[in-house]
């Protein structure tokens, strides 16, 4: 007998994959079933089917003659997740035995799964779907917050307030992984002096695993319980833990699983004690000595550094590294001179602290920054650890970042590229030819399709505006932030982490001329803010504060929007609808800068600094650049001179070129920089171009060397 509710567990089956969050036909078959619902619960598969009676879910699915839709989305999904091994992707051969360990602090896959903050964590997400997209065999490992990074609110004065809840694990796309009697599988690591235990929960994206390391369990004390509860919550001693638990008991999961990587990846220092304890490993199994152990590690391990800033590096005291770490050090048999070497540039000056960034460095083979730019600042910035080189070189390369173009790419545009990049586009984005079908969209369909993404987000942020725990203008003197956003006016778009090196604020320097834009009878602006500051960043919060107090001010007219609770919804909407996409960082520490990538693909201009990406992509024609790249020893001067060249692109380069309209009503010199902008950039910035980069030049020469060593 067929089971009654047989859609239902077809359904269910759609949403235990993540697989679905980049294939849109799948999300429009949960909208079509109860939009208002689905909306509700945040795109949140698992939650929206929770919330039905199996009975109505089934009625409703019948009811809407989804049934045949259903089907085919499951057996699509099916085949693209189960076909694996070496005839799928021959060139990526050598790691099907043994796949690529990439192990990051957060992944960013979705909304639904809230264990990001930003993005480094999306990076990480858009990796693990390219090597699903790509063949790529690859095994992700990071940690499981039970309250993620934290929800913003606003209070009456616009000041950042946090909120943290708990996540109901039932409802979430992941599953505990347990052995053959059914009980969970349990990893320990020993962290000053203590075990804590931890459970290992699995999240399928595509056809990469996601594995996430949990301590919130019974077997622990309240204490260490907490360890993995909030993402980049608590101070420094709860932070060095969470790195051992990330690295150490990462290594520890895998081996646990059977899974015997060829290549482990480091994005960012946060799990550079991997290497340790795969040393320790090697030298137990093999009898080895630390140095040779060092060595097989390091030709098997690549690091990806983010950070441009030298602050951003994590950095912890020798007696912190001392307790947390004291019986891996004498399990590696080092002393505390050379334990404490491997994470300073002067191996004996006692006041230098243990760089998580350092010892990643002393640890990999290969090393690379995530732009040309960034490369070059990488290089300069670590030139004290490779002095002993002949010529003293930092040997720091570049992968510049790409963005997963099917989680970003609004639907409306995706037909667009169907009918006019060819049948199977997607498999062959990073080559430039494919992409020259841009050049035969119509120029009039091409602007109805921004028009009608451009209006969805404007009704989108009136919807938010209306809900958001925020200022909402009810005060006497203000006005309702977004009451004057208009469909034919210039919307700028800035959303990001709100560190003050990335200059928020920078239109606003000026504030008299910034209301001149606004206002302007001819050419006005308006723009949309975004984006979340680290809870102990007061700096960054005083800077949220400024621009929400701007929101409900009268003479600003409405048209300066701040959206609380920056996600990746939020970002979706942003980067699909408005036309230009800020970006004002101080040059050079902006180490890439995915959003204005992700722009690209929606036919959205940037605006930017010539920094991270833009740097390299920028060419006259293809956006518009703030300043020619100068880089002044005084921040000061440096702002001052970014803020009037950005006045000066807007006001001589931006707006006249986009109100010029043709006697048809077109604004056709802007669309054709729309496609351009497309055509030139879009076979280089994408997350395909990206996993074969890594894979042709880091993957492969290490997997290579491991199995030759």
């Amino acid at each position: 007998m067929s089971d009654p509710f047989e859609l239902v567990n077809d359904l269910r089956a759609l949403s235990a994959n993540l697989w679905w969050s980049w294939h849109p036909e799948i999300g429009e078959i949960f909208q079509a079933l109860d939009a208002e619902r689905w909306q509700a619960l945040r795109q949140n598969p698992i939650a929206f089917l929770d919330s039905f009676e199996p009975a109505e879910l089934e009625q409703r699915a019948h009811q809407g003659a989804l049934a045949t839709r259903i089907e085919q989305a499951l057996r699509r999904q099916h085949e693209g997740t189960r076909q694996r091994g070496p005839r799928a992707n021959p060139e990526a051969g050598p790691l099907h035995p043994r796949p690529v360990a990439y192990f990051c602090a957060e992944f960013g896959l979705h909304e639904s799964l809230p264990i990001y903050s930003g993005g480094l964590g999306v990076l990480a997400g858009d990796h693990l779907k390219a090597a699903s997209d790509c063949h790529v065999p690859i095994v992700g490992v990071g940690l499981f917050y039970a309250e993620g990074y934290f929800e913003q609110g606003l209070d009456a004065r616009g000041r950042q307030v946090e909120h943290y809840g708990r996540h109901r694990l039932d409802q979430l796309p992941i599953r505990q992984l347990c052995d053959a009697d059914g009980a969970p599988l349990v990893v320990e690591v020993e962290v000053a002096g203590r075990p804590i235990c931890l459970h290992l929960r699995e999240a399928m994206v595509g056809r990469s695993r996601l594995i996430l390391l949990d301590c919130d369990i019974e077997l622990n004390p309240p204490e260490d319980r907490r360890l993995t509860t909030q993402l980049y919550g608590g101070d420094q001693r709860t932070r060095i833990r969470q790195e051992v638990l990330l690295g150490v008991g990462g290594v520890r999961a895998l081996a646990q699983l059977g899974i015997r990587p060829g290549v482990f990846h480091l994005n960012e220092g946060h799990s550079a004690f991997a290497t340790l304890e795969l040393c320790a490993r090697q030298m137990q199994e093999e009898g080895i000595d630390f140095e040779e152990a060092r060595q097989r590690v390091a030709r098997q391990t690549v690091f990806t550094t983010h950070t441009p800033v030298p602050a951003g590096h994590d950095r912890f005291a020798p007696e912190m590294i001392d307790e947390a770490l004291g019986s891996l050090r004498e399990r590696l048999g080092l002393d505390l001179r050379a334990f404490h070497g491997l994470g300073r540039i002067h191996l004996d000056d006692p006041d230098e602290p243990f760089c998580m960034t350092v010892l990643a460095m002393k640890m990999s083979d290969f090393t690379n920054g995530v732009s040309h730019l960034h490369g070059r600042v990488s290089r300069q910035m670590w030139a004290g650890l490779y002095q002993q080189h002949s010529p003293p070189a930092a040997p720091i390369g570049h992968i510049t970042n790409g963005v997963h173009v099917a989680s970003v790419l609004a639907p409306r545009m995706r037909d667009l590229f169907d009918r006019h990049l060819g049948p199977g586009w997607t498999a062959r984005m990073d080559r430039p030819e494919t992409w020259e079908g841009i050049a035969g969209i119509d120029e009039g369909e091409l602007w109805e399709t921004h028009q009608i993404l451009k209006a969805r987000l404007l009704d989108f942020v009136a919807r938010r505006v209306a809900t958001q725990e925020a200022p909402r203008g009810q005060e006497a003197g203000q006005i309702l932030p977004g009451s004057g956003l208009g469909q034919e006016v210039l919307t700028l778009g800035f959303a990001r982490r709100f560190a003050t090196y990335k200059r928020a604020d920078l239109i606003l320097s000026d504030l008299a001329r910034f209301k001149r834009l606004i206002h302007d009878s001819q050419h006005p602006i308006q723009i949309l803010y975004a984006g979340k500051a680290h809870p102990a960043d007061e700096q960054g919060k005083a800077l949220i504060q400024k621009i929400v107090e701007l929101t409900t001010d009268p003479d600003l007219g409405g048209r300066v929007v701040f959206l609380a609770n920056y996600d990746m919804d939020i970002a979706r909407h942003l980067i699909q609808g408005v036309d230009v996409w800020l970006n004002n960082p101080r040059r050079p520490q902006e180490a890439c800068g995915t959003s204005g990538q992700k722009a690209v693909f929606n036919g959205v201009l940037n605006c930017s600094v010539l920094d991270g990406w833009w740097a390299e992509g920028y060419d006259g024609q293809n956006g518009f650049a703030i300043g020619q790249g100068a880089e002044l020893p005084d921040p000061a001067r440096q702002d001052e001179l970014d803020a009037r060249e950005l006045y000066r692109v807007l006001q001589e380069s931006i707006l006249p070129l986009y109100h010029q309209v043709d006697a048809h009503g077109l604004r056709r010199a802007w669309i054709s920089r729309m496609k351009w902008a497309m055509l030139s950039l879009g076979w280089r910035y994408n997350a395909q171009r990206m996993m074969l980069d890594y894979l042709r030049r880091a993957y492969l020469p290490a997997v290579g060397a491991t199995t030759s060593g």
